[in-house]
C-alpha cells in the first residue's frame, strides 16, 4: 500500500472513532463525511440542544499532495497527535488552522 492510501485509511479510522463518541447533551448526531476522490474528510455534528441548533465540523482534514492538512480540530486531545501515534510523521502534517507565518515555529510541517 502506498503512503497516501495508508494515510487515507488512518484518517478514516481516527475520524470514525471520533464519530462514535456520544455527546452528553441534546439530540445531536455525530457522523463522518468521507470524500475519497477529493481527499476531504470530516466529522460533523448536527442536531439540537434544547432550542439551540448544533451544526458544524468537529474535525476537517484534507489530503493535498503528500501532506495531511488539518483544516479544523475541535477535539481536546488534538487529532494531529492521534495521527502521529498511528505512525504518520510530523513533517507530513500541516496544522492549516495556524497562520502560515506561524507554522515555522511549531513541530509540524509548514505546508
Amino acid at each position: 500500500m502506498d503512503k497516501i492510501e495508508q494515510y487515507r485509511q488512518i484518517i478514516k479510522q481516527v475520524l470514525t472513532e471520533h464519530s462514535q463518541i456520544q455527546l452528553v447533551y441534546g439530540d445531536v448526531e455525530v457522523y463522518t463525511v468521507f470524500d475519497s476522490e477529493g481527499d476531504r474528510y470530516q466529522v460533523v455534528r448536527s442536531g439540537w440542544n434544547k432550542s439551540r441548533r448544533v451544526y458544524g465540523s468537529l474535525i476537517h482534514i484534507d489530503l493535498k499532495g503528500d501532506k495531511i492538512w488539518i483544516q479544523y480540530d475541535g477535539t481536546e486531545v488534538g487529532v494531529a497527535n492521534e495521527l502521529v501515534e498511528q505512525g504518520i510523521p510530523k513533517q507530513d502534517i500541516v496544522l492549516a488552522y495556524h497562520a502560515p507565518f506561524m507554522r515555522q515555529y511549531g513541530e509540524f510541517a509548514v505546508g
